[in-house]
């Protein structure tokens, strides 16, 4: 570890963080939460047994689990505009990692759907209540405390999968550590910064994680 190498490292430090606030944690906070509400509704759609829906929503699942998050970041930026359609790469990379997680999602989000007793959807026909009051107000809530850990997990590994949009030309933490490591030629050194700098952003979400869930167990209890 030499004088300059220390000096390369605390001088790229800022710049490679900043680029995680500026560019990596909006790209993640963006994607989930579209992703999610795709989720969402992909598992209700199944959830309900809607025949054709139902299965348009089992291909999409199988399309997008089925192929690398690589390959859909390649369609979607340097494919799409052979048929006329060009899109930025941030727009691109939240389209496609939106995409993604919602598959993913889905499927987690299913599973703590039919985790609710039936009972619970008996009880509020019983009570009045419509099909849509039911979800909402009792099933719903139920099923994402469940899937909370598992939303979590993908929250942590889609900061992780950012690093791919640097293959779109988005300039997040990694593309920010190409950059440095083109000018000073340290590869071993840089990229274990910016792996220290993702385990960092990892850290701070499983501890949030953490919180959530005691929390949640806290009011499951009441």
């Amino acid at each position: 570890m030499t004088d300059r190498l220390i000096g390369i490292l605390i001088q790229s430090f800022p710049r490679i963080l900043v680029r995680g606030f500026l560019t990596t944690i909006p790209l993640t906070i963006l994607a989930f939460s579209i992703g999610f509400v795709i989720a969402v509704i992909t598992a209700l759609v199944q959830f309900a047994q809607v025949p054709v829906l139902k299965r348009l929503a089992r291909v999409y699942i199988w399309i997008i689990r089925g192929t690398p998050l690589l390959v859909q970041l390649f369609v979607v930026f340097y494919g799409l505009p052979s048929v006329g359609i060009l899109i930025d790469p941030f727009p691109a990379a939240v389209l496609v990692f939106s995409i993604n997680e919602g598959a993913y999602a889905s499927e987690t989000i299913r599973g703590a759907l039919d985790a609710v007793p039936s009972g619970q959807m008996e009880a509020g026909y019983c009570v009045g209540m419509s099909w849509t009051q039911i979800m909402r107000r009792i099933v719903l809530p139920q099923a994402l405390r469940t899937a909370f850990p598992g939303l979590g997990n993908e929250l942590i590994s889609m900061v992780k999968d950012t690093s791919l949009a640097a293959n779109i030309t988005v300039t997040e933490m990694f593309m920010a550590t190409q950059r440095i490591n083109a000018i000073y030629y340290e590869p071993l050194a840089l990229y274990i910064e910016v792996g220290v700098i993702y385990l960092l952003f990892s850290t701070v979400l499983s501890r949030l994680q953490r919180l959530g869930e005691k929390k949640l167990s806290s009011y499951g209890k009441r």
